[in-house]
């Protein structure tokens, strides 16, 4: 088995090439793939986490608040809230009866406010490494 630092480090490096993404999504207008790609960023740090705190593979879920708790997270209310959302960003950018709906949703605006969001979320999670 891979060894527990390596598995971390790949969490932590491949969130890192999907930050970049978003960041780089967002400015060409791509909003809507722009906060997928911001789901990807955070699910793939609460992945992280868990191998820290359990040592043990994460599990193949993509709901972040699920992962953060199985890995023994407390999490108050308004993070929590903001994890349910976030996660949702990568239903409905992937599947096509979603994204009409997704893609007029994702004005400059409420996907400046979410990347902010994400951001922080980032900073958080990346505290518990």
């Amino acid at each position: 088995m891979i060894e527990k630092d390596e598995i971390i480090k790949f969490w932590l490096e491949s969130s890192e090439k999907d930050f970049k993404t978003m960041e780089d999504l967002f400015q060409t207008n791509n909003n809507h793939w722009s906060l997928f790609m911001g789901h990807l960023v955070i699910e793939k740090l609460a992945k992280a986490v868990y191998v820290k705190r359990t040592g043990n593979h994460p599990p193949l879920i993509h709901d972040i608040r699920r992962i953060l708790e199985k890995a023994g997270i407390d999490i108050e209310q308004n993070r929590k809230t903001a994890l349910d959302s976030v996660t949702r960003f990568n239903i409905k950018a992937r599947y096509d009866d979603y994204k009409q709906n997704f893609y007029k949703l994702c004005t400059d605006s409420f996907t400046k406010e979410w990347i902010e969001n994400i951001k922080d979320t980032r900073l958080w999670i990346k505290s518990m490494l």
